[in-house]
């Protein structure tokens, strides 16, 4: 028995000694080197690869960490026609069309989104909103908190009025009441006029609500911005109205806003806008929502 086992134990060890040389020969073999280890091979560069795109990121996409930056534009989407939500979510209106324009001639990607009016301000301070566009006009105390594009837009208050009032001017509403959209250019209008503590002036999230409680009879009157105040109104079928612009009216001025000190992005942003206006593109979308 010992005898057997020791015959065995002699084979077993030379079978594995021959194992262990053919191993060593077959792992050494095709130029002498170590095969690489998986992963450590050096990616080839396509061709034109190395540079990064503009925004950051490489052609061809293949570097995830260097995404290309897209803005987040905040804008009340209930004001037709200058930003509305379709049914199927879409915001679409001339203020979208003008900053889509503005974007794609200054190179740089947008994100539309609905955040009604205070959000747009609320979304610049805190950093969730890059740029506001919402028929936004240009004023004086805006400017101490935000910084304003170029102007793209000039516009005027109206006063919805019945068909048959006798005003002739903001000034011949003392005692009426007076709907407007809280924290707009109309709103500060009526206040300056009459005071801030003005007992006749009810203020409105939204536009729409101030149109209805004035053909519903609820209010004397209204003042807004020209563009949405007379799309409002041609909206209601059957109603009597007329507008009236007072002259003494200021025109105003609808501009791209962004957070205090992003010169970066209001320099694109400006860009882009002298080119629409160069090539003609701002006054085409103007006619197209304007002059139908």
């Amino acid at each position: 028995m010992k005898l057997k086992r020791k015959k065995r134990w002699l084979a077993a060890f030379s079978l594995a000694l021959c194992l262990g040389l053919l191993v060593t020969g077959c792992g050494s073999s095709g130029g002498g080197g170590a095969a690489p280890a998986a992963g450590s091979e050096k990616p080839s560069e396509p061709a034109g690869g190395s540079q990064p795109a503009e925004g950051g990121a490489k052609s061809g996409g293949t570097d995830s960490s260097a995404a290309e930056k897209v803005y987040v534009v905040g804008t009340d989407a209930a004001y037709p026609p200058f930003e509305q939500v379709e049914p199927d979510g879409k915001i679409t209106g001339f203020d979208m069309d003008v900053i889509q324009a503005v974007a794609d001639a200054a190179g740089f990607k947008v994100e539309k989104k609905h955040t009604g009016w205070d959000g747009v301000f609320d979304g610049i301070d805190k950093g969730t909103v890059d740029i506001g566009i919402s028929t936004i006009t240009i004023t004086d105390d805006r400017k101490k908190k935000y910084d304003f594009s170029d102007p793209y837009f000039e516009t005027n208050q109206l006063i919805l009025l019945p068909e048959d009032s006798t005003v002739t001017k903001l000034e011949d509403l003392k005692g009426k009441k007076i709907g407007v959209q809280s924290a707009t250019t109309g709103e500060f209008i009526v206040q300056e006029a009459f005071g801030k503590a003005y007992e006749g002036l009810k203020g409105y999230d939204d536009l729409p609500g101030a149109v209805d409680d004035f053909f519903n009879k609820r209010l004397d009157a209204v003042v807004a911005d020209d563009g949405v105040m007379i799309y409002y109104a041609t909206k209601i079928a059957g109603k009597k109205y007329k507008t009236l612009k007072d002259t003494s009216f200021p025109a105003e001025y609808y501009g791209i806003m962004v957070k205090k000190g992003n010169q970066e992005l209001l320099d694109k942003i400006n860009q882009g806008i002298k080119t629409i206006k160069d090539n003609g593109k701002l006054e085409e979308l103007r006619k197209q929502y304007f002059e139908k």
